[in-house]
């Protein structure tokens, strides 16, 4: 999947046990007549640097995975969770490019286990 739009807020990286990293940045996607939509993406491991060649304003494509599962909380209560994986950002021209033009990379795949 892919969407376009302007960089909104990048967040620092978040480290986790098993040195699993994760970095979150809200893309603003204006397309809509009414309301901006702000949609927050998760670049993880090796893809947390490719934000870094991009600043808040720019207008990027973002490549993504849709992700979901089901967690069981301490307390025995099922959880759902959604969470969009970014492996690739273009900038407006196409030599402005982060990440690999291949398909995703397997560990981008959901796994059952939460690493935080």
């Amino acid at each position: 999947m892919d969407i376009t739009g302007k960089i909104h807020k990048v967040f620092p990286v978040q480290e986790y046990k098993n040195n699993f990293t994760k970095r979150e940045f809200v893309l603003v996607d204006d397309s809509s007549d009414q309301f901006p939509q702000y949609i927050t993406f998760q670049l993880i491991k090796d893809k947390c640097s490719l934000i870094e060649k991009f600043g808040e304003g720019d207008t990027v494509k973002v490549y993504f995975n849709l992700n979901g599962r089901e967690w069981t909380n301490p307390e025995g209560k099922v959880v759902y969770f959604n969470s969009l994986v970014a492996w690739k950002l273009e900038g407006e021209s196409s030599s402005s490019s982060a990440g690999s033009s291949a398909a995703p990379p397997d560990d981008l795949v959901a796994d059952d286990d939460m690493p935080f």
